[in-house]
């Protein structure tokens, strides 16, 4: 198996990549959409609406703080989460970016 070489690659193709691998499971996706909608969100509320386990939200929402995409508070035993609206701002103009410049790059393959 072939090994990682990620510092080859330049800080914004690891962004971008990074940021892909953190929203490409489907439950992130609808955490971050049950969040949006709310504008604001418990973990149990969360819990309520996906088909998911409690520990398992728990874990995507851990990878999601991560990567910046929501913030979150402790307030005794709830946790309170809301999306990280510049993190979003930010990987939205670097997505637009590659897709353009890819585009431009050559328009017409295949």
């Amino acid at each position: 198996m072939a090994a990682t070489r990620k510092e080859e690659f330049n800080k914004k193709e690891n962004e971008l990549a990074d940021f892909a691998r953190v929203i490409s499971h489907p439950a992130r996706i609808a955490i971050l959409k049950e969040i949006a909608r709310r504008e604001e969100c418990i973990c149990g509320e969360i819990v309520e609406v996906l088909p998911l386990a409690q520990s398992t939200v728990s874990q995507h929402l851990k990878e999601l703080l991560k990567a910046e995409l929501i913030t979150g508070t402790v307030d005794g035993v709830k946790s309170c989460y809301c999306i990280n609206w510049k993190t979003f701002e930010k990987f939205e103009k670097t997505f637009t970016e590659f897709f353009v410049r890819t585009k431009v790059q050559n328009p017409n393959c295949c």
